[in-house]
Parts: C-alpha cells; sequence; structure tokens
C-alpha cells in the first residue's frame, strides 16, 4: 500500500513540466504547465490564500485554494479578455484620478485654462488609445501646472 502512495505522488510530480510561483501579499499564484492522459499541455492556474481564525494561541492557519484549468484552444480568447478588463481597471483609476484632482481644483477656486486643456488632452489620448485597443504600461504622469490665487 505504501509504494501504491509514492508511485501516486510521483505520477503527480510527473505530471507538472513547468511551474512558476508569484507571492503577492497573504495570497500565492501557482502557475502549473501540465500534461494530460494524451500528453497534451494546459495550464493550472492556482490562488492560496492564507486564513488565519481565532486569536493568540488558539490561532489556527489553513489555506483556502482555487484552480482554474486553461486549455491551449482558449489561451488567446483568455488573454485578450484578461488585457481588456486589465486595461479597464487601468484607465478607469486614472480617470478617478483625474476627477478627484479636478475635484480638488474647483473646490479650492485654483483651476485655469492650461489645467482644463492638460486634463482634455489627457482624457483625449485615454479614449484615442482605448479606441486602437492599445494598454496602459507601467506609470502614467500627467504633468499639471495649478496657479495659487492672487488675493
Amino acid at each position: 500500500m505504501e509504494d501504491l502512495k509514492k508511485k501516486g505522488a510521483d505520477m503527480n510530480d510527473k505530471e507538472i513540466v513547468f511551474s512558476k510561483s508569484i507571492k503577492a501579499g497573504k495570497r500565492i499564484y501557482y502557475l502549473d504547465v501540465k500534461k494530460n492522459r494524451k500528453d497534451e499541455m494546459f495550464l493550472a492556474i492556482t490562488e492560496s490564500k492564507k486564513v488565519v481564525t481565532g486569536e493568540g494561541e488558539d490561532a489556527q492557519v489553513s489555506f483556502e485554494k482555487h484552480k482554474i484549468f486553461l486549455y491551449r484552444e482558449d489561451f488567446e480568447k483568455f488573454m485578450n479578455g484578461l488585457n481588456e478588463a486589465i486595461n479597464f481597471i487601468n484607465q478607469k483609476e486614472m480617470l478617478e484620478v483625474i476627477g478627484d484632482m479636478n475635484a480638488k481644483a474647483d473646490a479650492e477656486n485654483v483651476i485655469d485654462a492650461d489645467a482644463d486643456a492638460n486634463i482634455e488632452a489627457a482624457l483625449e489620448a485615454i479614449a484615442e488609445m482605448n479606441e486602437k485597443g492599445m494598454e496602459l504600461d507601467g506609470e502614467i504622469k500627467i504633468d499639471i501646472d495649478f496657479e495659487e490665487p492672487t488675493l
């Protein structure tokens, strides 16, 4: 019986062709390329989240795991959808930052025509990038000069 368990564990180890772990705060993401019985490769994505219940000496640690299996024929559609979702989040957050900046400037009555023009240009650039399907990479810098009001 012991030999059967070892053999099963060895077979599971052999099915993983490539593995990459990504640590992100309380979560770890595992990307495992595996082979099925027909020797076809697929991607197994696992999210492992550390969960602590109780406090002090009574604290118990466990891990929640969620898996997704992604097959070769779905890679392109999955990546397109993932990129679209990421771009949506990035653009939405940038618009919120610009909106917050506008609200703050309006509240202080210091926004001038140049700042309005800069914000308009930034919004037009975002819309143009979105229409062309371009991705937002890394940092986005917006240079806006605000003039202090003269009293």
